[in-house]
Order: structure tokens, then sequence, then C-alpha cells
């Protein structure tokens, strides 16, 4: 826990440590050798992942954009951002500055706006500054129609037309919120509603992009009827759109989603559903949304080492032909290496996910069973277990994630803890962590952001374990090591 909080309060001793991460939190190495040797003396230069990137993040920095091909000056001279671009890799500059930094890294880590860290290490070998990519297994033929061909017994009936691959989920979230937050504009719809304790990056993309501040909604409360279709009547005429996650991140709960959908559908509301929790191959979600957004991180990619996503429109949508149009403009490319990357595992989800099946129950029942164990949730938790029954698609089929509360101190447990730690989830490898600190670490450190996490039912010290291919018996045997 100590390594924890020194990450987030920027420690020296502990981020010194630390030569790589989860990419859309730190950026990749590679990606830093590419930037330091093009970027300018007493400037800061972020490589995105595609010029139109480049532009949103020129502009987000209060830069005036041109689009020429070579770095442009803003309308505030060299004293502002600059759009970067030379050999077909784009970025943006700003001088150095702390507030301009974590502003321009915010927003590619919201919008999952990096360039890839294989692009980078491409580029790399070809500067000859390195002497070769890092061997590994690629799919040799069409690594799209490889990916979309795994995908499809997900999402029965839609044709190739309707999966958009994207560079990271949290792309495909932005891009789809995106392009129904202008089609809904037309109709003078402009709130978007969060239902319930969603990913850091979706709450940040629904409170950074909405029009106002009062555009924005949050119900905490995904089970609460009475609460939903009274902001549908009051609201119902303004608002666009409804972003959930199906199970949600990480209290892992489920609404009512026929109930939900047919309210949504009788005021013109949008939905965009995420299934990344429990993954697309578990729960069954585009017969009630507009589209379906998801990491192929999780689970698809089980090895932990490609980051992609993809959006799937809903061809029953009154939006479907409009929205293919403008994804195909807004979502960010899978670089080739990632995509034959991704291509080379998606085929293995399966065989994980029906070994983590096997294991969740005996762990669920051993977290349940346990004295010092204060909460357990998971898909089947008794109150949403209704609710996920109607979507998932097989007995059993429940994801990786089971998150749990302490009745003793965090500290003592997690230091203890013989399980390898880290944020992702749906790998092979079983990775616990202290969700709360890394997620939402102003919030966990002050009584204000104490309080609005308790009026969300959420403690301060939740761990989020993700299940992995380990035997079970050696994941409980940590488990109840640490406990003791």
């Amino acid at each position: 826990m100590r390594a924890v909080t020194g990450y987030e309060e920027k420690n020296p001793d502990i981020t010194r440590q630390l030569t790589s991460g989860y990419p859309r939190f730190l950026v990749h190495p590679f990606a830093r050798q590419l930037a330091e040797i093009h970027r300018q003396a007493g400037r800061t230069l972020w490589l995105t992942s595609s010029a139109r990137m480049a532009g949103e993040l020129a502009q987000y920095l209060g830069a005036h954009s041109t689009s020429s091909g070579q770095a442009h000056s803003t309308s505030s001279g060299q004293a502002g951002a600059q759009i970067f671009a030379a050999d077909n890799l784009n970025g943006v500059s700003h001088p150095e500055s702390a507030e301009l930094a974590t502003r321009a890294k915010a927003f590619l880590q919201n919008v999952g706006g990096f360039l890839s860290s294989r692009e980078a290490e491409d580029r790399l070998v070809r500067l000859g500054t390195l002497p070769a990519a890092t061997p590994e297994t690629l799919f040799a033929g069409d690594a799209a129609a490889e990916v979309k061909r795994h995908l499809r017994p997900a999402f029965p009936g839609v044709d190739d037309a309707d999966f958009f691959l994207a560079s990271s989920g949290m792309n495909a979230v932005y891009a789809a919120f995106r392009a129904l937050a202008e089609l809904q504009a037309g109709y003078g719809r402009t709130v978007w509603v969060q239902l319930g304790w969603l990913y850091l990056d979706t709450i940040a993309i629904l409170k950074k992009f909405t029009a106002t501040p009062g555009d924005y909604i949050y119900l905490h409360d995904v089970f609460d009827r009475a609460i939903i279709e009274r902001l549908f009547v009051e609201h119902g005429r303004r608002i666009a759109g409804i972003v959930t996650e199906v199970p949600t991140n990480p209290l892992i709960q489920t609404p009512d989603m026929p109930w939900l959908a047919a309210l949504a559908r009788r005021h013109g509301i949008a939905l965009i559903l995420d299934p990344t929790v429990s993954s697309a191959f578990n729960v069954n979600l585009l017969p009630y949304a507009d589209v379906v957004t998801t990491s192929l991180t999780k689970y698809a990619a089980s090895e932990g080492d490609v980051i992609a996503g993809v959006a799937v429109v809903n061809p029953a949508s009154p939006h479907a032909a409009r929205l293919r149009t403008k994804l195909n403009t807004l979502l960010e490319p899978v670089y080739p290496r990632d995509l034959a990357r991704l291509a080379a595992q998606i085929g293995k989800a399966g065989a994980l996910l029906a070994r983590v099946h096997d294991s969740i129950p005996r762990v669920v029942a051993f977290l349940e069973g346990h004295p010092a164990v204060r909460d357990v949730f998971w898909a089947r938790r008794a109150e949403s277990r209704a609710n996920f029954d109607r979507v998932v698609r097989a007995p059993g089929a429940v994801g990786a994630m089971i998150s749990f509360t302490l009745r003793g101190p965090l500290e003592k447990f997690y230091d203890r803890l013989r399980l390898p730690k880290g944020p992702s989830f749906g790998m092979t490898t079983t990775l616990i962590c202290p969700f709360m600190f890394l997620a939402h670490y102003d919030l966990v450190t002050s009584e204000a952001g104490r309080a609005a996490l308790a009026a969300s039912g959420l403690d301060p010290n939740l761990l989020r374990l993700s299940v992995g291919t380990e035997p079970v018996e050696d994941i409980i045997a940590a488990l109840a090591e640490a406990l003791e």
C-alpha cells in the first residue's frame, strides 16, 4: 500500500521504479523515447494515435490548429500548444508546464488517444534506435476479419459493417458518446445520464464533454425504478442518452435491462451499454442498446499485452445508419500490429472464461464465509442475480471480477497478500488491486470525497479481484494466508 499511495502522490522513490504500466495511465517507454527524439527544447510533446486526435487535443488545450502538415503555432504564438506532424507521426507540443501536461495526459487517457506502443517501437526500429521489435506471436492473415469472426457469436445477426474496431475500449465509449450526442443534439436533447458508478474514464467523458454541467446527471442506484421513471417524466424530452455498464465497475451491479430499454425507447432516449466487466461473450446486451461498447483489452487479449476496443451498432436502432457514418469518422484505428496480436489471442477467450467460471463460485464462497470479509460483490449477488440472469448467455457465465471489503485494516491484508497486483482484469493471470485508491485517490483521501463514495455505496477500501487461470486452490490459499 505504501507503493500504491506513493504512486498516486508521485513520490519519486516509487515513481522512478515504474518503468512501465497500463499505457493509458503511464506513457509507454517507447512512446516517451520517440517523443524525446522529436520534441523541441523547452516543450513537452504528446504523440497521438492520429492527426485527427492531435487536432482534438490541441483544441482541448485551447489551441487554434491548422492542417498543412507541419508543426503550427496557436493563436497565442510560441507560448501555446502546437500541432506536431512529421513522417506520418502526429502529436501536440506545448511549453513545459505541469498544468498543461496534466490536462493533456488526462484528455488522452480519457478518450484513448495515445500513440500505440507497438507503433512507437516500430518507428524506433526504423530510426535505428532499437535493433528489432520484440518477438511475439502475430496472426498472419486478415487480423480484423479474424477478430470479428470471434466476436460474431457474441452479437448474433450483426453484419461486419456494424463492428467498429477501436484503439481502446475507452475510445469506443468516447466515439459512441460523441456520435449519439451529436445526433441527439439535433433534436434538442443534450442531457446525459450516468446510471450507476462506472469506470473512472467513462465518468470523466460524461462530465467533460456534455454541453454544460447541467447536462450531466448521475443516478447512483441502478435498481431504483421510481427515481429513473421520475427523471424520465421530468426531463424525458431533454435526455439524449443513458450510459451504463452491465454489470457496473466495481460494484458489479446489473440494472433490469428489458425494463430500462423499453422505458428509454418510449422517451426517445439512446442507450450506450458496456459489458466489459463480465465480457460480451457472457452477456447479451445488443437487443437493448443503440450501441454496445466494450474493451477487448480484457478477456479477448487475455495475456494483457494489447489495448483495443469495439463499438457494435444495433441495426434495429433508429440511429443505426447515421451511427455507422459517424463512428467511421470518430473512432481511432487499431495499429496493425496491435490488431495482429489481438487476433492471435482472441480465440483463447472461451477457454479462459470456462476456467474462470469454474473457479469464481469457489472463491466467492470462501470470501463470503470468512469472518474477516465484510461484503462480497459479484455478478450473481442476490440483489443483481435476477437482472443478470435476464442478459446472461449461459448458467454460470459470470466473468472474472469479484469485489470485496474487509472488517480489518486494508494495508495489513494487502501487504501480506501473495497474489499479482495490478489494475486490469480478464487475464490468464489473477490480479488484485485496491481499486478506489488507484481510480479515485482524490475521493479516498478527502472527507467530502469519502462522503460522496459512501452515498454511492462504495467503501474506499474496496478490493477488486480478477480471478485468473491458476489453480483455484492456490488463489484461495493466498487469500486465506493474508486474511489470518
